[in-house]
């Protein structure tokens, strides 16, 4: 056996060499200066242009108008989501005209503005007024929260659908196959065990749908729905002043961020047993 008879001395640290900051660096730093600067200036401005009376006069407006905000999104992508499973049901169907129909919906509806769609149902529906009339929904067509809704509904339905079709093709044939080999029936394999799997994977999407919805939600205003923006919009044709879609930017903010982390912590908890 070998062993070392002489101790080899310490020897010092190897200098420090200096980093060059690179082109990348620089500009990152760069622009985390001036945006800096630019949220200093904000603040500022905010706080030296502080009217209290304007806020005691709009103020109630603009919570209201976040309240039909939040009634607006909340409607619409719950039933959005409702509509979403069939319609996910039968892009995957193997009937070639029911897949080809659910196929051309969900293009249509992701392929064009939701401005545009709701222009479509807010002032093309009203040439059709006899037919509603007739049929007892022009009540529900006349009224611009209404039509808002349900060019909302529309637009998250085609998005959602391709979620929840997404998810499910995620889920393993093996899955299916398992609860056939067991006698267990289609529609129970496919409501027990292949959606719960499913709806995991598509909390995420979830998330970022019902985010751009809060954001899209302001395009209703156009139509004279009093939501938060379009309170925001009445309340600047009263002062002219540009801190009222400050104001409006910042409950937008809020809400996302609200929204953002409390789907987290759901999504946490509920995959929480997939953690190592």
């Amino acid at each position: 056996m070998s062993h070392a008879e002489v101790l080899i001395a310490a020897q010092p640290a190897p200098p420090k060499t200096a980093r060059k900051l690179s082109k990348s660096a620089i500009a990152g730093y760069f622009f985390l200066t001036l945006w800096a600067i630019l949220g200093i200036a904000l603040i500022s401005m905010v706080i030296t242009g502080w009217d209290p009376d304007k806020l005691q006069t709009y103020g109630p407006r603009l919570l209201h108008g976040l309240w039909i905000t939040v009634k607006l999104v909340a409607i619409s992508f719950v039933l959005g989501a409702i509509l979403s499973m069939p319609l996910a049901y039968a892009r995957m169907s193997s009937n070639r005209i029911l897949s080809t129909l659910t196929y051309c919906y969900v293009y249509l509806f992701r392929g064009t503005p939701l401005l545009a769609q709701i222009f479509m149902v807010y002032y093309g529906f009203p040439s059709f007024r006899w037919f509603f009339e007739d049929i007892g929904l022009w009540w529900f067509f006349k009224d611009p929260f209404y039509c808002g809704v349900f060019a909302m509904t529309l637009n998250t339905a085609a998005y959602q659908t391709e979620i929840v079709r997404a998810a499910i093709q995620s889920v393993p044939k093996g899955q299916t196959e398992a609860a056939s080999a067991l006698g267990i029936h289609t529609w129970i394999a496919f409501r027990k065990i292949i959606i719960p799997q499913a709806l995991i994977v598509a909390l995420r999407p979830y998330g970022n749908e019902i985010i751009l919805l809060i954001k899209s939600s302001a395009t209703v205003s156009i139509i004279t729905v009093y939501d938060l923006m379009g309170e925001t919009r009445y309340a600047f044709s009263r002062t002219y002043d540009y801190q009222i879609y400050l104001w409006a930017a910042i409950f937008y903010l809020v809400i996302v961020e609200l929204m953002r982390n409390g789907w987290a912590r759901m999504e946490g908890r509920l995959t929480r047993h997939l953690k190592r």
